[in-house]
């Protein structure tokens, strides 16, 4: 795929509220800004209130050119906002309010015509919590066109999913992306049992997912795809300042090498170095070093 491709990204938009100030997240959003910035045409689907928390979020996102033509202005409903506590493991605790704009995107004929024509499609269960948002991403699920990559990045956030909701968002991906908090939830789900391969190599062969990304924090990944294996180890970090972001960093990496074609090993090596990188940057969705992102703006322009 030598064009940049069109990415669509549904979901929450919103303000992680840290011990030490605001910063701009949302798994979604985060993975959009971090595709954009791997040379994707990112566009996101999401809904922010009329208030200064969603011109602060307009702001910083239209200054590193992400298409934000999508998301909605609320006439009443606050943007969203979530208090995040760092826990004593090194991971972080979410208070997640509830009822804000993002539990509200409407569904447009723009939206529709973006998905119809998207080379990749990412959701998660977040933005499902609410009826209006299953529906939301059912009508989404049906409008990608057949040749699109589905990408579930499961992103579990207790209390707000249920067994059905994953079971019918796995039913429709084709990329699947965990990590190993939330495979003992879908282990006890599915009655996955044996190591972790073996577990997620029953999901794949039960739900028909032909790509399953694990990521193990500080002992790298484990790349399932089309039935190979292929594990990257950590990365030695000279500081952590924290890990918000991360993640989604590597999904968007993970993206982009599949559409390139690239080996199973070059894409965990090129995302575990991304992914490392953002844990030593505040926030969720810093600048990427030239470095980085070098090889991924090369396939664009010589592929």
């Amino acid at each position: 795929m030598p064009h940049s491709p069109s990415l669509v990204s549904v979901g929450e938009l919103l303000w992680d509220l840290f011990p030490d100030g605001p910063r701009l997240g949302g798994a979604p959003a985060n993975l959009a800004f971090h595709a954009h910035s791997l040379g994707a045409q990112s566009h996101l689907v999401s809904a922010i209130g009329s208030d200064p928390r969603g011109d602060q979020a307009l702001q910083s996102l239209a200054t590193r050119g992400l298409d934000l033509s999508l998301v909605h202005r609320h006439p009443h409903l606050p943007t969203g906002t979530v208090r995040v506590t760092p826990t004593p493991d090194g991971h972080h605790h979410f208070q997640i309010v509830e009822n804000v704009a993002w539990d509200h995107i409407p569904i447009s004929d723009s939206i529709l015509q973006q998905v119809a024509s998207c080379d990749v499609f990412c959701f998660g269960t977040l933005a499902q919590r609410t009826p209006r948002g299953r529906d939301l991403i059912h009508q989404l699920l049906r409008a990608c066109p057949p040749t699109a990559l589905r990408v579930f990045d499961i992103n579990l956030r207790a209390p707000f999913h249920s067994s059905a909701v994953i079971a019918d968002s796995l039913a429709h991906c084709d990329l699947l992306k965990l990590n190993e908090d939330e495979l003992p939830v879908l282990a006890a789900q599915f009655d996955l049992s044996g190591s972790s391969q073996l577990q997620l190599e029953a999901l794949s062969s039960r739900s028909n997912i032909p790509t399953i990304a694990l990521t193990l924090g500080a002992q790298g990944s484990q790349l399932l795809h089309h039935g190979r294996w292929t594990s990257e180890p950590g990365r030695t970090l000279s500081s952590q300042v924290d890990t918000v972001g991360a993640g989604d960093s590597f999904t968007a990496a993970l993206i982009m090498g599949l559409l390139r074609g690239w080996p199973d090993s070059l894409i965990l090596d090129r995302a575990t170095d991304i992914a490392a990188y953002v844990c030593t940057q505040p926030g969720a969705t810093p600048d990427l070093p030239p470095a980085l992102v070098a090889p991924f703006l090369a396939a664009i322009q010589n592929p």
